[in-house]
């Protein structure tokens, strides 16, 4: 049997944690640079706010409405996603994290899981303040559609015998059935296939004619039968990408640069954190498409790495290199990103027979890394990535570090 715990609208949730007099109210968090809306509390759904809303668009109602509006406050959520995660490991023999604020864990073996489950969330709850939903199910498809179900039915939802599983199809609508697409939805829509139910009951050959073979997995999982095991990987990434927008324009190539350095020390950390090394780099500028008064310029190029690397300085160097080259003076830019692409892995790297490795950088970005992960992002960083950061993130809504930040622990007297 396959658990699937979710943390209901986690970010409104977490903001809500720390902040108990925001309980009942709508509340929303906006993306990097308080760019659009990622997430919204109920309060805020029912209030009409749509997921992915430009900020700027529905200020005026935000407004109205006395809607709370949060900056993206990521080093919170992940330590409370953390926190969830360790909790539920004292309940489940096996936890899998499949995302920030939801993973799968192992629940075979045990008795009256019905009970079980409702104890599991109510200490989840109590442990750290975070609403969760939890569905169990002989796969991990079915596991998904548990949770959702769960989340209108008291928050739990186990799935253990065939009625269980056939009742639940019968009104699952197919468009919110893990592993269907918007391109599979408009397909089966074409074939009036409204519920799981009726996806289910096509036959065998139909999945694996339409849907590939991951189709003829689905087919399998939606009748019990477990063709996902709990810890399959997720699959290697094919890149890794940095991408920001800057708080304003940025017109002076020594700014665009000591942005471009923060955005590649940061793509070369992940590269790390993946094992991976890229072998080719592209870096580009973007400039707001939506002021016409503006001259557009979308420039972008991709560098070869003489050796595939993760090193802080390699990439630092390559990627201000390539920015220098793509800047025009006179242009207002408004974005810039950095994206790593033909990755291996650190232990595949080949190297050069007429170029020296230098074993001491790679050495100098782990230092980093320790440093970093020991005192805070950013604790140190290149000295090209500047000091005042004129173009650092837009985050006016931006709350407090309660859990990871010493001046920010809530004093209690």
């Amino acid at each position: 049997m396959f658990a699937l715990c979710d943390c209901n609208n986690f970010y409104a949730s977490a903001e809500r944690l720390f902040r108990p007099a925001l309980k009942g109210l709508p509340i929303v968090v906006l993306s990097n640079n308080d760019g659009c809306v990622i997430a919204r509390s109920e309060e805020a759904k029912l209030a009409g706010i749509r997921m992915g809303d430009p900020e700027f668009l529905i200020r005026d109602l935000l407004k109205k409405l006395d809607i709370h509006v949060f900056s993206s406050n990521y080093v919170l959520y992940g330590d409370l996603s953390e926190r969830v995660m360790s909790n539920l490991s004292r309940w489940f023999p096996t936890v899998v994290p499949y995302s920030i604020d939801e993973c799968f864990a192992w629940a075979g073996g045990m008795d009256n899981l019905d009970n079980y489950v409702v104890l599991v969330r109510q200490e989840i709850i109590k442990n750290t303040g975070i609403p969760v939903s939890i569905g169990i199910a002989p796969t991990k498809t079915l596991a998904k559609m548990a949770n959702k179900i769960a989340k209108k039915s008291g928050g739990t939802c186990v799935l253990s015998t065939s009625d269980d599983i056939t009742n639940a199809v019968a009104q699952f609508p197919v468009e919110d059935l893990w592993g269907v697409g918007r391109q599979y939805y408009q397909k089966l829509a074409a074939l009036n296939i409204q519920t799981v139910g009726q996806l289910r009951d096509l036959p065998e050959g139909w999945f694996k004619q339409h849907m590939t073979i991951q189709g003829q997995r689905l087919w399998n999982e939606l009748w019990g039968r477990p063709m996902l095991s709990l810890g399959d990987p997720p699959p290697k990434a094919k890149g890794l990408s940095v991408t920001r927008s800057f708080s304003g324009y940025i017109e002076q190539v020594d700014i665009l640069c000591e942005a471009v350095t923060a955005y590649a020390s940061r793509l070369a950390e992940k590269l790390r954190t993946e094992k991976m090394c890229c072998q080719f780099l592209e870096v580009f500028l973007l400039t707001n498409k939506h002021r016409e008064d503006h001259p557009q310029h979308y420039p972008r190029h991709t560098h070869r790495l003489p050796i595939a690397s993760n090193n802080t300085l390699d990439i630092v160097a390559a990627a201000t290199r390539v920015a220098r080259m793509l800047f025009q003076y006179g242009i207002k830019y408004r974005k810039a990103g950095v994206i790593a692409t033909a990755l291996i892995p650190e232990h595949e790297l080949q190297f050069h027979l007429f170029q020296r490795h230098d074993p001491k950088a790679d050495k100098l970005s782990e230092i980093l890394d320790h440093l970093n992960m020991a005192y805070g992002r950013g604790t140190v960083r290149i000295a090209s990535e500047g000091y005042k950061k004129q173009w650092r993130l837009k985050h006016e809504h931006l709350s407090a570090g309660y859990t990871t930040r010493w001046e920010d622990i809530i004093k209690v007297s």
